[in-house]
This record gives structure tokens, C-alpha cells and sequence, in this order.
């Protein structure tokens, strides 16, 4: 063996190319030094800057009465899309600065159902001013977090997470609100709700079950190059969509011939009723705004009353969202990235190990960046209204959080 490498190195070309590379190496040594730590320097840049970021939740407090249909919602959503933080180089490589991300939460504590959206404090007063704007009898507060007096001992603590990706390519969108007619404020008797079986579900809920529904959101963005042109576009959503359209749109053209490249004649179609729809239903979606978007689910109980049937009702909940065209399905997590566990903090299987990091990453409201980094998908504002939306009347849900009363000014005439 030590022959045939001594004879590779003793040709003319190999040592032609090992005397290029060290009289090179000035040149090539640091540039891929650099390479190797590049990751670490963004990463820990990033980790700064987060670190720094001071994050508040807030309660959404529902009126007893409700008769916006989520298109409020949706004109609500248009304001979270915020990229400022990533404006240049400097900002994002070497302040480690990145754009915002909410995280729209619907949570049930025993049985009790809550609104919640986690953001940077510096966005309290834009959130709080455009939800009032659309919902002026909600009332809005600053909350402690719900998730920390959750700590995972699977002695002790029942716990079942997940993770969800579309089933199909991004463009493709899921039913809508629209899709149920909801965009006509129809009458609260003829009103169907896509969020109701999801609320139901979670409102009947005994004392010491809990669940997590968290929905994260960030303004998406061309990131992909082109291939062709160097330039930055979006491959991911907005050219998928072009290129499905123009693969349908193909399809009814016919067979090309291989020769002349020119349809086929008898070979030419009529669009379908199914494919026109499909089209118009793709070209509705990309035109409005996008989001990166995570979704990841956790219920947990008492081990003694932990079960596993309350499992299919929250995914239920969250697939009932599903149409032909694209759903939510629920998916294994990634191996961790630079995650290490104390050993005596360490789970005791994979399995937990898993949970565990799914609680973290759960707390952490983390899922584009780091550790925490995970393939998102891109939902419009139009899909995100539908999936997180203030329910009307017609969610007769005895535990969903709701005011009491209406609140009213005092009377102008009161003696004083």
C-alpha cells in the first residue's frame, strides 16, 4: 500500500499540482479558514443580537360577541410583516441582526382556551394598535410566560410533541376562509368556521391536560439565487407557483413533437375545471404577502392522566385546515445542531431526548435561526388569518377566554 501512494506522489502531475497548492497556499489556506468558521461567527453573531432582543407576550382578550370574519385578521397579519434588521451587510453579518418573528399561539389550560402572540417589546404598540383598529372590543395585556412552570420529567410528566410541513409544494395553498365563504360576512347561523373543531377540542380538556398550538412567523424573503442570472429570487413560493401554472397550462397544449419541437395535432386539450381552478387558486396565492412559517404542537399532562387519544384531536384540529391542493402533516424533527445536554440533565432515551428538545425549541419561540433552525414552509396572510384567527359566535366554546362584559363610558350627566 505504502508503494502506490509513494508511486502517485512521484508522478510528474501530482507534484505539479502539490507545488501549485503551496505556492498558493497564501491564498487558499485563509480563504478556507475562514469558510470553516464562518458558520460559528454567524452564529454566534446572531446569538448576541438575539440575546440582547427583549421579548413580551400578550393575551388576546375575546368579547362575547364577535362578528368579524377573519379577513380583519388577515389585514392584521399584512403588519407583521416586518424586514427591517437585515437592510445591509453590516447588519447582518456583522451585527448578526435579523428581521422579526411572531409567534401566534392557541393554548389550553385545562380546558381554558387563550389567544396569544409572542414578539419583540419594540412591536407591543403596533400589535396592540392594528388589532384594535379591526377588533375594538378585544381587550390586550402583557402576560407571564405559560410555558416555564413546564419541566420535562418523564418520571413525572407526560408529554407528546410534533412539528408540521406542508404535504405539498409551498405555492400550493390549504382552504382557506375564503374557501368557506367567510370573506361574505354571512350570518352567524350559516357561518363554518375552519378554527371551530380545532377550539372544541382543546376546550374540552380536563383540569391538568394542556395544549400547544404555536404558529411562527416571519416576513419571507427572496433568498434563493438563480442559477441562470446570479440575482436573488424566490424560488421557493412565488416561481414554484409560475412554474405549476405554466406546467398545467403545458399540459393542455398537448404532445410536442421531438423533431419540430410543435404540438401534436389531436393532442390538444381544454384546461379541466379542476385545473383552472387549481391556476386561479395559485395565482390568488402568491399574490398577496408571504410568510417563512413553523408549526409545532405540544400536549402534556400528569403521567397518571396523560393519554394518548387526546393526541388525534389535536392534529385532527390542525390537519382539518387540510384541501386537495396542500395540508399540514406531522413530521420528525431534525438531528440537533450543537445541542448538548449536562449528563445528568440528559434524557434517558431518544425518545425523550427528542420531546425535550421539542419543549425547548417551543420556549424558545425558535425556529429560523441556530440551534433552532428548521425547514420552514410559506404560508400568505390569507392561510395564516384562517389558521389563527378570533373566532365569531358561531364557536360556542364555553371555555374559550372571553370578556364578560362590554365595556362603556360613564354618562355624561352624572352630578359630581
Amino acid at each position: 500500500m505504502f508503494e502506490i501512494y509513494s508511486n502517485i506522489l512521484n508522478l510528474e502531475t501530482v507534484q505539479t499540482v502539490l507545488r501549485i497548492l503551496y505556492f498558493t497556499s497564501f491564498f487558499w489556506v485563509p480563504l478556507f479558514f475562514f469558510y470553516l468558521v464562518w458558520d460559528i461567527w454567524l452564529t454566534y453573531k446572531r446569538s448576541q443580537f438575539l440575546a440582547k432582543q427583549s421579548y413580551i407576550l400578550l393575551e388576546i382578550k375575546i368579547p362575547r360577541d364577535v362578528f368579524k370574519s377573519p379577513k380583519a385578521m388577515e389585514f392584521f397579519m399584512e403588519s407583521l410583516y416586518q424586514t427591517f434588521g437585515e437592510a445591509n451587510w453590516y447588519m447582518k453579518y456583522w451585527q448578526g441582526s435579523v428581521r422579526a418573528h411572531f409567534s401566534l399561539e392557541i393554548v389550553s389550560i385545562g380546558g381554558a382556551v387563550h389567544f396569544f402572540i409572542y414578539t419583540r417589546k419594540g412591536y407591543k404598540n403596533l400589535i396592540e394598535s392594528r388589532l384594535y383598529s379591526q377588533y375594538p372590543g378585544i381587550e390586550i395585556y402583557e402576560v407571564p410566560d405559560y410555558t416555564l412552570p413546564l419541566q420535562y420529567d418523564p418520571e413525572k410528566v407526560g408529554l407528546w410533541a410534533c412539528e408540521f410541513e406542508l404535504t405539498k409544494e409551498d405555492a400550493f395553498p390549504i382552504k382557506t376562509y375564503i374557501d368557506y365563504g367567510l370573506d361574505k360576512d354571512p350570518k352567524e347561523e350559516y357561518k363554518i368556521d375552519p378554527i371551530t373543531p380545532l377550539l372544541e377540542f382543546m376546550g374540552s380538556l380536563s383540569q391538568g391536560h394542556q395544549a400547544w398550538v404555536q404558529i411562527i412567523v416571519r416576513a419571507h424573503k427572496a433568498e434563493d439565487k438563480d442559477p441562470a442570472t446570479g440575482k436573488m429570487v424566490d424560488l421557493k413560493w412565488k416561481k414554484e407557483a409560475e412554474g405549476q401554472i405554466k406546467k398545467i397550462q403545458e399540459a393542455g397544449k398537448g404532445e410536442k413533437d421531438k423533431e419540430t419541437g410543435k404540438p401534436v395535432p389531436g393532442t390538444q386539450r381544454f384546461l379541466t375545471d379542476g385545473e383552472t381552478e387549481t391556476i386561479k387558486a395559485l395565482e390568488r396565492s402568491v399574490s398577496k404577502v408571504g410568510f417563512d412559517t413553523g408549526m409545532r404542537v405540544v400536549y402534556t399532562a400528569p403521567k397518571d392522566i396523560f393519554s394518548m387519544d387526546n393526541v388525534g384531536g389535536i392534529v385532527g384540529g390542525i390537519t382539518h385546515f387540510n384541501s386537495s391542493m396542500n395540508g399540514f402533516k406531522p413530521t420528525n424533527i431534525p438531528a440537533p445542531k450543537r445541542k448538548w445536554f449536562p449528563w445528568k440533565d440528559r434524557p434517558k432515551t431518544a425518545v425523550n431526548l427528542e420531546k425535550s428538545i421539542l419543549l425547548d425549541a417551543y420556549k424558545a419561540r425558535g425556529y429560523f435561526w441556530n440551534e433552532y433552525k428548521r425547514k420552514y414552509f410559506v404560508l400568505n396572510t390569507e392561510e395564516l388569518a384562517t389558521i389563527f384567527h378570533i373566532p365569531g359566535n358561531v364557536a360556542q366554546v364555553p371555555t374559550l377566554s372571553r370578556i364578560a362584559s362590554k365595556k362603556s363610558e360613564a354618562p355624561s350627566n352624572l352630578p359630581l
